[in-house]
């Protein structure tokens, strides 16, 4: 977890440049700061954040949302806000790359997790090896 310091950066770009399928870039003690990246036809997988809200901004490419049940296209620009318990998944719909940032609320993932592929995110998580940090007290 982070010092209380300023975390600022140019997330779009963060978002441009990443690479792997999740990046944690920031966790703080009530929030996380993730870029995800999803191959042409990926799919972030169905889940539910039990604890956790979530943020997503698009900032390239195009997908398909699944949120509580409804279906909706998204690109770049766009915002969808997931409340904690709801079912969700997110399509890359596109022929390239879909990229995205996501914020967490309280954090999800290990802090300084990077997952290359969504392979590598699945077995981090069955495993065991990609748990939040404990809540603050």
């Amino acid at each position: 977890m982070h010092a209380q310091t300023m975390f600022a950066v140019d997330i779009a770009r963060e978002a441009e440049n990443n690479d792997a399928f999740r990046t944690v870039l920031h966790t703080g003690a009530h929030t996380q700061v993730v870029v995800m990246t999803l191959q042409a036809g990926e799919d972030i997988g169905a889940e539910v954040h039990e604890h956790n809200d979530q943020v997503l901004v698009f900032v390239e490419g195009t997908a398909r949302a699944e949120v509580a049940g409804q279906t909706r296209d998204v690109a770049a620009g766009d915002m969808v806000i997931v409340p904690a318990g709801t079912p969700h998944n997110f399509v890359n719909t596109g022929d390239g790359l879909l990229r995205l940032y996501t914020v967490y609320g309280p954090p999800d993932h290990a802090d300084e997790t990077v997952h290359q592929t969504k392979a590598d995110a699945l077995h981090a998580e069955a495993s065991g090896q990609d748990e939040p940090p404990s809540e603050p007290d």
